[in-house]
Formats: C-alpha cells, sequence, structure tokens
C-alpha cells in the first residue's frame, strides 16, 4: 500500500500493487454506508480522479463495514426531503452511479453483508461482483414506493436476462450468497471474511496486464453491448485500432518473445 486520500467524510481511497489498483473504500460504518447526498457527491469525486488517473488500472469497491456493503440510498435523510428537496437531489444521486460504471477501468465490487437497493446498484455497476458467504442482495425499492434509481432496471437484466430480473425488482425479494451465485447476481463466492482480500488478488492480476489494452477491452466490451453481432465486431474492431499500434503492443509482443514479464510504458 502506498497511500490513502480520502473524499469527504465517507469515502476512503487506498493504494496498491504500486498505486495500479486503486480501492475506492465506502466508510461510513454508522448508517451501513447508506448513502446520503454527501457520499454521494464524495463517490462521483472519487471516481472521476481515479478515472484520469494515468497509473489506475483497476478501481476495486470494498466497505469498511463488516455487516453491510451498502445498504442503498439513505433513508432517514430522505425522510425529511420534501418534493423539491428530491428533485434537487436526484442529479447528485444518479451522478454517483454514473461515476462507477463510467470508470474506464475494470471496477470490481467486493461485497460483503447487505448490498441492498442502490448498494446493490454499485456494485452491479462494477464489472465483476465477488461476494463472501455473508452476502445478501437485492433490489427492494418497491417495497418502499419508488424502483431502482441507480441502473438497476437496466444493470440488472442485462446480466440475469429480463424475466429474472422483473421476478427480483417486482417481488423486492433479497437473495442470500449461494442462491445469488447460481442466480449470476454475484460472479464470485469466496470464504466468508476473504472477499476484500480476493477481490483485491483479483485485481492485482488483471492490473499485471497492459493499461492501454484494459481500457480498450473495457470499451468494446460496453459499447457492444445490446448491438447486433455485426456492429459489435464493428465497435471491437475501432477498439483494436487503438491498441494495436500501441507501445503496449510492442512491449508486450517483444517479452513474450524475450520470455519475461513485460514492463508497460501505457501508451
Amino acid at each position: 500500500m502506498s497511500s490513502e486520500e480520502r473524499f469527504g467524510e465517507h469515502v476512503l481511497v487506498r493504494r496498491h500493487s504500486d498505486g495500479h489498483v486503486a480501492e475506492l473504500a465506502l466508510d461510513r460504518p454508522k448508517a451501513m454506508n447508506a448513502v446520503s447526498t454527501e457520499m454521494a457527491r464524495s463517490i462521483t469525486a472519487a471516481c472521476t480522479a481515479l478515472g484520469v488517473d494515468p497509473d489506475v488500472r483497476v478501481v476495486v469497491l470494498t466497505s469498511t463495514h463488516d455487516r453491510a456493503f451498502c445498504v442503498g440510498a439513505d433513508l432517514k435523510e430522505r425522510n425529511s426531503f420534501t418534493d423539491d428537496d428530491l428533485r434537487r437531489q436526484r442529479p447528485t444521486a444518479r451522478a454517483a452511479y454514473t461515476a462507477v460504471l463510467d470508470l474506464p477501468v475494470p471496477a470490481i465490487a467486493a461485497v460483503n453483508g447487505f448490498a441492498l437497493g442502490g448498494g446493490f446498484e454499485l456494485a452491479l455497476s462494477c464489472d465483476v461482483i465477488v461476494a463472501d458467504g455473508t452476502a445478501v442482495v437485492g433490489l427492494p425499492e418497491v417495497s418502499v414506493g419508488v424502483i431502482p434509481g441507480g441502473g438497476g432496471t437496466q444493470l440488472l437484466p442485462r446480466r440475469v436476462g429480463a424475466a429474472r430480473a422483473a421476478e427480483l425488482i417486482f417481488s423486492a425479494r433479497r437473495v442470500e450468497a449461494a442462491e445469488a451465485r447460481e442466480l449470476g447476481l454475484v460472479d464470485v463466492l469466496v470464504e466468508e471474511g476473504k472477499v476484500r482480500d480476493e477481490a483485491l488478488s483479483l485485481g492485482a492480476r488483471i492490473a499485471a496486464n497492459s493499461p492501454i489494452g484494459l481500457r480498450a477491452a473495457k470499451k468494446a466490451l460496453r459499447l457492444g453491448q445490446g448491438l447486433d453481432l455485426r456492429a459489435g465486431l464493428e465497435v471491437e474492431d475501432a477498439a483494436w485500432r487503438t491498441v494495436a499500434f500501441s507501445g503496449d503492443r510492442a512491449e508486450g509482443v517483444k517479452a513474450f518473445n524475450e520470455k519475461r514479464k513485460p514492463v508497460w510504458p501505457g501508451e
């Protein structure tokens, strides 16, 4: 670990693997990481800073709370809102989820305990979700009179299909770890208490690869979603052209032939 930086009171960024893996830790333990207006601003600011940092190759989203990843929107705060307050807050809240979704590098969520509502949407905004046996996930928004508003109605069906997403969203049910893995709500299930270490280890393995390649691969994956095959292949070709003549490609080929680890120029 090389450094720590705090964004506001409730978001902590730690650097690992020579700064190439950035851990974005949700750090509002007294509220089980419920996302307040101020915390939403901090998530946005942290993701914006990490997204433009050329040293960052992977972001791992974690929690400092031992029983919750994030329980979603701060309903105690919202209980005091007028309708106008809620309208004004909406762009701030939405920006936080968009900031995670728009990270240009691979993003991994390390889920322990409750990841509900907006908390699960933060995880869904990542590329890979690692969870341990304590994880409980779900989108229960209709049970309090709203709908998922951090991307859940769009991201969940892309993971598990329209019918499965409908059942989960309409029923507002909570799904425990084993079933969540079976349904594809999480990608990797690990031993209880090991989720942060496993997610950071996966992040380090990913970060060992070409930073130019990682960003291009993520862009192709994201832009190709929902397109027909021909259009998707054009997206892939455009992304390939951005890396094929890069310094990373030249170094990767040279290192392979010299039977050594590459030293990525990142350009």
